[in-house]
């Protein structure tokens, strides 16, 4: 009964009114689970519902507040620390995802979580970058040899990078997806409608069309989704602060330029199945020829229904562990040609857990 808790919270806030602490109980895990606890208390506040909440679960949403609001001044500062590393490089400096949305100030960062700050830059630059950062205290993170190989021939981004005091992780790159991909947006066009941050100098984020077409792409290109909702409501409140009488028409024609039409039409179709978001139905209509086969998309529906939903066990059911696999593997078929990806995923399912096995653990 409760599976869709928390996806039913965020559309219709005000049933919070009525619910049982049974209910509230399995709100706040579901909300843990998806890293969306402190983006929940922002959305209470929003819809003017503080007052609906029981005391005993005000302290999880105001600690979760809390963190976030940390976290944001300590993602403005970092990204500040990478710019003072960069600066004697001259080169364009994106902030990307979660940092652009900080950077930018959008509503997009409000209880929004970090993991790590992600920034672009331009391929032929990326020596410099890294032997930058690491002058400046950050290092690689402990992969594997063949993780490392995985990374610098295949990917598009560095290894993640970690900070040897403030062991924060930034994740360098120089485009949106894998030269393997199927898709190849032009970074290029990235950096020309890229915008400055008016207070914070030397650093930029995408375009406000270019940020939600890099959100979805990384969404419905990652085979790992613990926070797909998460990132599902990154791109809603995007969308609610782009809205503008030719903001529909600037999107739809970036995507058609930089080839993501189809991370368009599943991000805004999830968008709708799961946050209602209001989208014009002539923009549905328009991204129709992006959409798969009745099957394919059938098959889709069906994988992200679960894929999305927050990682806990009162959303699942019995074909979630099979959606998330699927999941899993179409990330990869996207991202890599079948004569890589098989000999990848055979590496990654047999050879490195057996390479852990084997490797020395301290006393």
């Amino acid at each position: 009964m409760n599976r869709d808790l928390l996806v039913r919270t965020l559309r219709t806030p005000d049933a919070i009114t009525r619910f049982s602490m049974g209910e509230w109980d399995t709100l706040i895990r579901q909300a843990r689970a998806a890293g969306l606890l402190a983006r929940l208390a922002h959305h209470f506040r929003r819809h003017d519902l503080e007052r609906a909440v029981p005391a005993s679960v005000r302290w999880h949403l105001a600690a979760a507040r809390t963190l976030a609001d940390k976290q944001r001044t300590a993602v403005r500062w970092e990204l500040q620390q990478i710019q003072a590393a960069l600066a004697g490089l001259a080169l364009p400096l994106v902030a990307l995802k979660g940092a652009a949305y900080v950077a930018a100030d959008s509503p997009a960062a409000d209880g929004r979580l970090f993991n790590d700050i992600d920034i672009l830059v331009p391929r032929e630059r990326l020596a410099e970058v890294e032997n930058a950062l690491m002058l400046a205290g950050w290092h690689g993170t402990h992969l594997t040899d063949y993780d490392k190989r995985y990374y610098r021939r295949w990917m598009h981004e560095l290894p993640p990078m970690q900070h040897v005091q403030r062991q924060t992780v930034i994740d360098v790159h120089h485009a949106l997806l894998p030269d393997t991909a199927r898709y190849h947006p032009d970074s290029a066009k990235l950096f020309s409608r890229a915008v400055a941050v008016a207070d914070m100098p030397g650093i930029a984020v995408l375009a406000p069309e270019d940020r939600i077409l890099h959100s979805a792409t990384h969404l419905f290109h990652d085979g790992e989704l613990p926070h797909g909702l998460r990132d599902l409501t990154d791109i809603d409140l995007l969308l609610r602060e782009a809205d503008a009488p030719d903001f529909w028409p600037r999107l739809l024609a970036r995507a058609e330029e930089l080839q993501l039409r189809r991370s368009l039409f599943y991000a805004l179709r999830y968008l709708d199945r799961f946050l209602d978001t209001p989208v014009p139905d002539s923009v549905h209509a328009a991204l129709r020829d992006a959409a798969p086969g009745q099957l394919t998309l059938a098959l889709m529906d069906a994988v992200f229904a679960r894929a999305l939903a927050p990682d806990h066990t009162s959303c699942e059911d019995a074909f979630t562990p099979a959606a998330r696999l699927a999941a899993y593997v179409r990330a990869h078929w996207l991202r890599m040609p079948m004569h890589l990806l098989i000999p990848h995923l055979f590496h990654k399912a047999f050879v490195s857990p057996y390479l852990e096995n084997q490797s020395p653990r301290a006393a």
